[in-house]
């Protein structure tokens, strides 16, 4: 979920403040973007919608 962190730091949005959106650690967010684990399918959506991108997007499927 590389894409994910450019997501983030393009926005100026730290982990701890993803983490506070989906109640979960900022440690559970790292881990997402270092690919050591996955959002859930919800989380997922969610983040294509707080970040406005395609889901297929976010786990690398298309590039735009």
């Amino acid at each position: 979920m590389n894409r994910l962190k450019k997501l983030r730091l393009e926005r100026g949005v730290s982990q701890a403040d993803v983490g506070k959106l989906f109640k979960i650690t900022r440690q559970a967010v790292q881990r997402w973007e270092v690919g050591k684990s996955h959002p859930n399918i919800y989380q997922l959506i969610a983040l294509a919608k707080y970040f406005d991108v395609d889901p297929e997007y976010l786990v690398g499927w298309v590039d735009e």
